[in-house]
């Protein structure tokens, strides 16, 4: 049986205002994308030139372990949320939203407690940056719980204001970072300003997390919940062991050189981390509208998504080594190399994230999940397989057979779920 907050409108707006509205919202998701992507790129341009390729490595193991821990927050907490309340009333939103931000806020706060605990005990090098991401994960997590409400309710503006409050405070916090010259200094920086914005978002929002709702709001949830939970944690967790295991076969430096190579495609990956911010929040919008257009919704947005990697990957090949090296330093040549295959597999992310996101708007969690686990385990083994073969060169090419691969999954299982869909029109009801 459907809530009140799950069920469709019941008046749809006119054909014209609903295709300006959906360009009003997907232009402000374009910008708050970019404003999110020259972020990360400038930060890891910075650490780079900075700390040289070793250390860089260390910081690309916390960047890292950040994206496992980001993964579990927007499982059990942002997913569901914009699967269940974009476009929903008001009132609807704010409830959901107080209950959400405040399960992120949870999630950074216990998660943060054991990566401190952990890093004050491992000591060395890779310690006290895994210590100083431990403080400041409540705040990191908070500000990308407040982006994904934003654009449930349709208000892009608001998070992509919310991104340049972010960009404004890097840049003293890395200019102190810098002198102090550690990787430490550098985590305490990127988070410290993601803080400030994270305060900003309940000045916009004027909603106060409930921590203390965190678990009610998994019980109502558990049904998506604990599936999108195992299935983003499925993702960033290979990523996670592919550069531990990087690490140890080849050398730190070698995390520091795959790093470098995909920060020169900075902006795809970045829109391809924080897609379903935008995309999956529309496809809903488009199921609810126009089921029959979902497909080509979801085909459009994969395509468009792949060819744009393939053209600024081929532009990256043109690049002279002057160039490279005055962008990323030392770490340049090593991370040349790699350009093409990490293009490849970027790419078929790209293609990839289309059918995730029609998936994700049907409620569709299984199979979701099952592509999600496959993808994780391809890219696991292509990884370090192609580690042990040949070296970092071989690491790549290994990831950009194992997500092609997997793009081939998601849009069989998109194809699968659409015919389903034809017999069960309803699915804020349906959990596989």
């Amino acid at each position: 049986m459907t809530t009140e907050e799950e069920k469709p409108p019941t008046t749809a707006p006119s054909g014209g205002s609903a295709r300006r509205a959906f360009v009003g919202r997907l232009s402000w998701g374009l910008a708050d994308q970019a404003a999110s992507s020259i972020s990360n790129f400038a930060v890891g341009i910075y650490v780079a030139r900075s700390l040289g390729v070793t250390a860089f490595g260390v910081f690309s193991l916390a960047w890292v372990t950040y994206g496992v821990v980001l993964n579990v927050s927007r499982g059990l907490a942002t997913d569901p949320l914009v699967v269940r309340f974009s476009g929903v009333p008001d009132t609807s939103w704010r409830r959901a939203v107080a209950r959400s931000s405040g399960t992120a806020l949870g999630v950074g706060a216990a998660i943060g407690t054991a990566c401190l605990v952990a890093g004050l005990a491992l000591g060395g090098r890779v310690g006290p940056a895994f210590a100083c991401l431990g403080v400041m994960l409540p705040g990191l997590l908070l500000q990308d719980a407040w982006r994904y409400a934003f654009f449930a309710a349709g208000t892009g503006r608001k998070a992509f204001v919310n991104d340049l409050v972010w960009g404004v405070a890097l840049v003293p916090a890395m200019v102190v970072a810098a002198r102090v010259g550690s990787v430490a200094a550098f985590v305490l920086a990127w988070g410290a300003s993601a803080t400030v914005a994270a305060g900003y978002g309940y000045v916009q929002s004027g909603i106060l997390p409930r921590v203390t709702r965190a678990r009610a709001w998994l019980r109502e949830q558990r049904d998506l919940g604990y599936r999108y939970l195992i299935e983003n944690v499925s993702l960033s967790g290979a990523s996670q062991l592919r550069a531990y295991g990087l690490g140890a076969i080849v050398g730190v430096g070698a995390v520091g050189a795959v790093r470098g190579a995909e920060l020169l495609l900075g902006p795809f990956l970045a829109v391809l981390m924080g897609l379903s911010l935008v995309t999956v929040a529309e496809a809903a919008r488009v199921l609810r509208r126009a089921p029959h257009r979902l497909g080509r919704f979801c085909l459009l947005l994969g395509g468009a998504q792949a060819v744009a990697a393939l053209l600024w990957g081929g532009a990256l090949l043109l690049m002279p080594d002057r160039l490279g090296e005055l962008v990323l330093g030392e770490v340049w040549h090593s991370a040349a190399q790699l350009i093409v295959p990490v293009t490849l597999g970027v790419a078929g992310a790209g293609l990839g994230t289309g059918a995730a996101a029609g998936l994700r708007a049907l409620a569709a969690a299984r199979r979701s999940l099952r592509c999600q686990l496959f993808a994780s385990a391809c890219y696991v083994t292509g990884g370090l397989g192609g580690a042990v073969l040949a070296g970092t060169v071989g690491s790549a090419w290994g990831v950009a057979t194992a997500t092609l691969a997997a793009s081939a999954v998601w849009w069989l299982q998109l194809r699968s779920a659409l015919r389903e869909y034809q017999h069960h029109p309803f699915p804020e009801v349906r959990t596989s």
